[in-house]
């Protein structure tokens, strides 16, 4: 039986403004990322995941979107978009487009339209919070004389989701993209779509909940997190599954709490195909840490689901900064456990270069997050000279770049490809169980199927770690061919992959 790509699939992200600009405006477009397939097809990577491509005024960078069926005039046009999906389609590669159901620009049509779309209330009915800027999450509205809701920016009203012409918007919206081979979706605030009908207040948060919950002071149980939208994507699977080859729902689940998160596959074949982990998304790149997560994941999700892993994306960061402070063997130690886990991963651009966030003087500061978001999002350095003309954010240093990498057997970039490759190599990596080994204190083992064992170091201390076989992939590529008997030793920021053949 041939499983589905996703399943053990790796996924790319591109930030479209920030990958390949093919008409020196300093934007990266639709045709950029089209004439840099090549080097995608290269790496290996199965699918493309695009962050928004639709027109909007660009107060959250796409995130706000003023029409769902169309492209962005600075990105491109339909055109452009088809014959993206044709030509990657042509070297195996999937397209998932980034859709916003949660909410819309203010720009869009339907907010003078169509109001009965979004959620209104006579005056401020509660305590909810907006994400960006602070303050309430109701804004009066002199037009209607009524306030409408904005979990984000003001300028990103919610959708009303119990209101079912929302509903039916969104699906023809999935069919229109779907009949145009786009082969998913990437759902962005997937936990968020439905509210709570009575508009309750939100509750403190305690020392019981996760860091991030702690850090916000409440618990978003009414303004997110609704059961009610299982619903919504319950409806959706079945749609997707209607095509074929069937669609592929990949939702940005945004909740730590991880049986509550895993929740979002339903059964396991009903609700979310994917769902990317931010539990380890938050931890530290520390083996007693994840260990947890991993552990965790693996016993709250349905037998039949996958998990998906990422380090970095648009919102949280580069990994090599967050998790690695810049330093390149603990890049490689990261995207080791990120591409030998059980399930799907996904690589955000510049990852495979153990590319670190970027500089962005505060002039040059266009993101409404606080802080800006801007560092991760900075362009994609293509060689020593970048790459770009006057690129719309600064690209500032190029010293880890594709050019130099691609022509260096021994880079950071070659490492990834590698891994990539041995994922397609040895069906127990790509599709097997995992089992935790033992392993030293700061060290980090575990076998997938029953031929490869993978083990990590992320301490300060060398280890020995008993596994044994032969050195497949190592991130020090000169132990590559090893054989392994009574144990694998590893020094600090050392990772392998070792088969039993």
């Amino acid at each position: 039986m041939i499983e589905p790509w996703w399943q053990g699939g790796v996924l790319y992200q591109v930030y479209p403004r920030s990958f390949a600009d093919s008409n020196g405006d300093g934007i990266g477009d639709l045709e950029g990322v089209t004439s840099r397939l090549e080097y995608l097809e290269w790496l290996g990577v199965d699918a493309v995941w695009l962050n928004p491509i639709y027109p909007s005024p660009n107060v959250d960078w796409g995130y706000d979107v003023a029409d769902y069926t169309a492209v962005h005039p600075d990105l491109g046009t339909l055109g452009d978009l088809d014959r993206l999906v044709a030509e990657a389609g042509r070297r195996g590669i999937a397209v998932l487009l980034d859709l916003v159901p949660n909410h819309t620009s203010i720009e869009h049509p339907w907010f003078r339209e169509r109001p009965d779309l979004y959620v209104w209330a006579d005056e401020v009915p509660n305590n909810w919070r907006a994400a960006f800027r602070g303050g309430s999450a109701w804004t009066l509205d002199p037009e209607r004389e009524g306030y409408y809701l904005h979990n984000f920016a003001r300028e990103q009203p919610d959708l009303d989701w119990w209101n079912p012409e929302v509903r039916a918007e969104f699906e023809r919206i999935l069919r229109f993209w779907f009949d145009r081979g786009v082969a998913g979706f990437r759902i962005d605030v997937a936990h968020a779509l439905v509210k709570d009908r009575e508009l309750r207040d939100d509750v403190a948060a305690t020392d019981e909940d996760d860091p991030h919950t702690r850090a916000h002071g409440i618990r978003r149980i009414h303004s997110m997190n609704r059961p009610e939208t299982h619903e919504v994507f319950h409806a959706w699977r079945r749609l997707a599954d209607s095509y074929e080859p069937p669609r592929v729902l990949v939702g940005e689940v945004y909740v730590l709490d991880v049986p509550a998160w895993a929740r979002y596959y339903g059964s396991g074949s009903d609700e979310l195909n994917l769902a990317f982990n931010f539990a380890l998304v938050h931890a530290d790149l520390e083996a007693a840490q994840m260990r947890h997560v991993v552990a965790a994941t693996e016993a709250a999700l349905p037998a039949s689901a996958w998990p998906c892993w990422t380090g970095s994306n648009h919102d949280a960061g580069r990994l090599t900064t967050r998790w690695c402070d810049g330093d390149e063997a603990l890049a490689r130690c990261a995207l080791l456990v990120l591409l030998t886990l059980r399930g799907a991963a996904c690589l955000y651009y510049g990852d495979e270069l153990a590319l670190a966030a970027g500089h962005v003087p505060p002039e040059r500061v266009v993101d409404v997050g606080d802080p800006p978001r801007d560092p991760a999002r900075t362009p994609m350095p293509w060689s020593r000279e970048g790459g770009w003309d006057d690129p719309w954010l600064p690209l500032e240093d190029t010293s880890r770049n594709v050019e130099d990498e691609r022509a260096d057997p021994g880079s950071t970039l070659h490492f990834t490809r590698d891994l990539i490759a041995l994922r397609r190599t040895l069906p127990d990596l790509r599709g097997g169980s995992y089992a935790e080994l033992p392993a030293p204190e700061g060290a980090w083992a575990w076998r997938r199927g029953e031929g490869v064992s993978v083990a990590v170091n992320l301490g300060s201390r060398p280890v020995e770690v008993a596994v044994e076989g032969r050195v497949a992939l190592a991130t020090d590529r000169g132990r590559e061919g090893e054989r392994v008997g009574g144990g694998l030793e590893l020094a600090p920021a050392e990772g392998a992959v070792v088969t039993s053949g």
